[in-house]
């Protein structure tokens, strides 16, 4: 069987669409290698089951998000801040009755906050096109939305220009279901993966080789009972 590489976006304790991600794309948990784009934490209700998960793969390339450095936050302070709760928080919270175990923290602790291969770039948020990344800070990887902006601008152009030195970056964090996309999107260079899985779109997973795609039910009918990022916070 050929090794393939995988990247999957925005995972948001949904691990009923990881499995059905897994399931679709026949992963092959020994021989493939997984990329995750980072925010495995806070929505849906199983960021417990997911990163079990996630530990049994031996082949796992695991990018940190900015709500994994939130849930991270929360661990090591104890410190629960409404505008987390309210964006998914809450959900991660209960998923641990309120106690992340170590070797969950060490998985998110011992993320990476970017990923380079063969000259394609894999990065949670994004960059700052013109900069090298020795001169970008975390919070851009984390939380910037510039390289995102400008690629999507030109997503509809028959010649987009090139705005980067990589061939490919694969970027989640900006969920693109919202502009009515179902599935990854290209614009220049940058594939993003986030059709909104965190919310009431899909999570994708992806062969970086071949571009093919499979795709989950969309998350809210997978968890009908639960209203993930949607939950108010009294």
């Amino acid at each position: 069987m050929v090794q393939r590489i995988l990247v999957i976006g925005d995972i948001h304790g949904a691990c009923k669409a990881l499995d059905q991600c897994f399931s679709r794309a026949g992963y092959n948990h020994a021989q493939d290698t997984l990329i995750c784009l980072g925010d495995v934490t806070d929505g849906w209700p199983q960021t417990r089951e997911c990163i079990d998960l996630l530990l049994t793969l031996p082949r796992l390339v695991y990018i940190r998000g900015n709500h994994d450095e939130m849930a991270m936050q929360w661990v090591r302070t104890g410190e629960t801040h409404p505008g987390w709760l309210a964006q998914g928080g809450y959900a991660t919270v209960e998923s641990y009755d309120g106690k992340m175990p170590d070797g969950h923290l060490d998985f998110l602790t011992n993320s990476r906050l970017y990923y380079e291969q063969d000259n394609t770039l894999f990065v949670h948020a994004g960059i700052h096109p013109t900069k090298p990344l020795s001169e970008h800070n975390k919070d851009t990887f984390l939380w910037d939305r510039t390289l995102f902006k400008m690629a999507f601008d030109h997503r509809m152009d028959n010649n987009p220009p090139h705005l980067t030195r990589y061939d490919e970056i694969y970027i989640g964090h900006t969920p693109i279901h919202g502009y009515g996309y179902k599935q990854p999107l290209k614009a220049c260079e940058v594939w993003m993966m986030d059709t909104g899985a965190g919310w009431d779109g899909v999570l994708s997973i992806m062969d970086i080789m071949t571009k093919e795609c499979w795709t989950s039910d969309p998350v809210r009918t997978l968890y009908p009972d639960h209203k993930g990022r949607f939950k108010t916070i009294d």
